[in-house]
Formats: C-alpha cells, structure tokens, sequence
C-alpha cells in the first residue's frame, strides 16, 4: 500500500528586498492556507472568499475578511493581489492568507505572487 499524505504542502524563502521572507502554501479539502511572513510569525489572518452571483459572467469577484490582526485598507489588497491567481487556478476555492509583511509595496507584492506560484499546490 502506497502513502499518500494528508495534506500537500510546500514551503520556499526568498530575499526580497533584503528581507528573508518565507512562504508556505498548504491545500485542504476545502480552501488553500497561504502564509506569507518577514517576521517568521504567521500575522494579520485573512480570509479571501470568491463570490459567484447568480447569472454572473466572467470572473467571480473576491471578498476579504480580516479574522485576526489590524484591519486596514492596504491589508485588503494586499491579500486580493497576492491570492487571486490562487483562488482562480484551484477552481475558485477560498483562500485563507497569514500575512506578516515588513514593507507592503507594489514590488514586494510582484516578487511574493512569483514566490508563491512555486510553492503551488492547488
């Protein structure tokens, strides 16, 4: 009988803008956990929830829920930048995303989606 693993889960660290940031991306059966950190802590907690209204063409729109951490704008879209490939190529699953990040910058954000895309697991 072959193992097969509970859970998929990969992990890379990458220095982006001189700062050690490390990511890890786990798929359960219902939702991807993605946590980003430069502080090697798991952060502000959002969940990223795609939303399908009925006789809706194209592309479902996302909702963002801070669960845990400091409720700003910029944590918003933050997270809908870094995680909506992520939700869009697992067949529109909800994403919860750990993010404890030093600089929030539009740069920063690029390299993270890239980083990210190579720990795929959905």
């Amino acid at each position: 009988m072959a193992y097969s693993p509970i859970l998929t889960s990969k992990q890379a660290e990458e220095d982006i803008h001189g700062i050690l940031t490390q990511v890890v991306c786990t798929a359960f059966e219902d939702r991807i956990l993605v946590v980003v950190t430069q502080f090697g802590k798991m952060g502000t907690l959002v969940s990223v929830t795609p939303s399908i209204l009925a006789n809706e063409i194209g592309k479902p729109s996302l909702t963002t829920k801070v669960l845990l951490g400091k409720d700003e704008p910029l944590t918003h879209v933050c997270a809908k930048n870094l995680v909506t490939f992520v939700s869009q190529e697992s067949g529109n699953k909800p994403v919860l995303l750990a993010l404890a990040l030093k600089e929030q910058s539009a740069e920063v954000v690029k390299a993270l989606q890239e980083v990210i895309r190579g720990c795929k697991v959905w």
